[in-house]
């Protein structure tokens, strides 16, 4: 389209020149007319006008064609592929999940996960004894647990937990384990809890008092390095093991061999607990064990019955555990027998604790959590900070501990507790204690000789776990 100037203008000019001969031909022998020159002028003229135009249309011509030459011609957009918005679809979803409990929960594909936890636990109050016993008692505090840890899993049915406790200013390590799970079996292999009890095995964050039963400090339940393994199916729990000692007091030849086995059935609202544990602790040449009890607060380090160092060959322990939670109201309770095998020559004493505790949630609709054969976290129907207050339970328990038997006298206690808790929300507790703690054959004499008294304790506690 671009040539069609260029050979216009070529083709009037030539019929420009072929035509002023012909011009000069026709013209009279005596010359060419004025008008006839005149009339030749103009065409010439008009000829060169219409040749300088086309030189011009000729120029810009070749300007357009540069300029296209140096650029590319645009490339077309390819069809949309209608599979293509569904791979981007697909890869809008994170490889990794994100929740809360409590703490950041992170899930992968394939069965990873990985999640921290902690609490912060401080407890304050106060020790009231006679006088005259001499004993030490009066205000203490301290910041009871401060732990920091982590948990998970991973494919193939694995998990994992550590977790450490920095009280006073020392380290100590609380979890260690590695664990697998197939379906109702479950195996863990490290340093875990043993299958002691019911008030034990449920956590510290979840224990209707500040501390344990007596029974359990007194006759030194702790977590333990072995291998143990775990059935649970509908509403039957059996738990076994085989345990060194704690990884702080390794390397020895202390071990154990552990069971526990539960019942736990539940009919309409109304969740049933029953249980039996045995242990059988074997002790290396020359061990001793030694029995004792502090007064329901661990910021002193006062012991009003002990029943100081016993030579020891090995120890046998059995109990009981029942409980019950319906609605609003629960109760438990626990019988525990600790039987000492000594050398030959010495008597094998028995001693005995236990306790039965019953509670009441003021708080419409609150309950008591139950999980797996233990007490688990009570969650408010309304929490502080949603429109309500929390939860708040009232519990109180009778609780024994009997360190008197075969000569030895390591005395009796018997104690009566009242809890008043307050739980604003799933991760935080505020508890206030009472007890009121009958002895006989106490540690400390008063003046006189008698070693029947009483002592009173009262402590408060602020937790919040992770």
């Amino acid at each position: 389209m671009r040539m069609r100037p260029i050979v216009l203008g070529t083709t009037l000019l030539a019929t420009g020149l072929i035509a002023c001969p012909a011009i000069a031909q026709t013209a009279p022998s005596g010359g060419a007319s004025a008008d006839d020159l005149a009339a030749l002028r103009a065409q010439l003229e008009a000829l060169s006008a219409r040749v300088q135009t086309l030189e011009g249309e000729l120029a810009v011509a070749r300007a357009a064609a540069s300029v296209d030459a140096e650029t590319p011609a645009p490339a077309l957009a390819p069809a949309p592929i209608e599979a293509e918005p569904q791979a981007i679809a697909a890869n809008d979803k994170p490889a990794t999940t994100i929740t809360f409990k409590g703490a950041p929960l992170f899930e992968s594909e394939g069965g990873w996960s990985f999640k921290p936890r902690g609490r912060l636990q401080f407890v304050a109050g106060v020790v009231a004894a006679p006088d005259s016993t001499g004993a030490r008692d009066g205000y203490g505090g301290e910041v009871r647990r401060a732990r920091l840890g982590f948990e998970g899993t991973v494919p193939g049915g694995f998990g994992y937990k550590f977790e450490a406790d920095f009280n006073g200013n020392e380290v100590e390590v609380i979890d260690a384990f590695i664990s697998y799970s197939d379906d109702a079996l479950t195996f863990i292999v490290g340093e875990h809890n043993h299958f002691q009890s019911l008030e034990e095995l449920t956590s510290g964050r979840f224990t209707s008092f500040i501390e344990r039963a007596a029974f359990t400090d007194a006759f030194n339940f702790e977590r333990r390095l072995g291998v143990s393994g775990q059935y649970q199916a509908g509403d039957v729990l059996v738990q076994a093991g085989v345990f060194n000692d704690n990884i702080a007091d390794l390397p020895d030849t202390n071990h154990s061999y552990d069971g526990r086995v539960v019942w736990m059935p539940r009919y309409g609202d109304t969740q049933l607990h029953l249980g039996g544990s045995v242990h059988h602790t074997v002790l290396q040449d020359r061990s001793d064990v030694r029995y004792r009890q502090r007064p329901f607060v661990h910021f002193t380090s006062t012991r009003f019955i002990d029943t100081g160092t016993l030579d020891a060959l090995s120890e046998l322990g059995y109990g009981g555990e029942a409980a019950l939670i319906s609605g609003r109201f629960h109760m438990a309770g626990e019988g525990y027998w600790q039987r000492v095998d000594r050398p030959a020559g010495l008597a094998d004493p028995r001693f005995f604790g236990g306790y039965a505790e019953a509670g009441l949630f003021l708080t419409p609709g609150d309950t008591r959590g139950y999980r797996n054969g233990v007490f688990e976290r009570v969650r408010p129907v309304r929490e502080l900070g949603e429109g309500g207050f929390g939860a708040v339970q009232l519990v109180a328990r009778y609780d024994y501990l009997d360190l008197n038997d075969a000569g030895i006298v390591g005395g009796i206690q018997n104690g009566y507790l009242l809890s008043l808790i307050w739980t604003p929300t799933d991760y935080t507790r505020l508890l206030l204690n009472y007890a009121r703690l009958d002895y006989d054959d106490a540690v400390f004499r008063r003046a006189g000789g008698s070693a029947d008294y009483s002592v009173d304790s009262l402590a408060v506690s602020a937790q919040i776990d992770f």
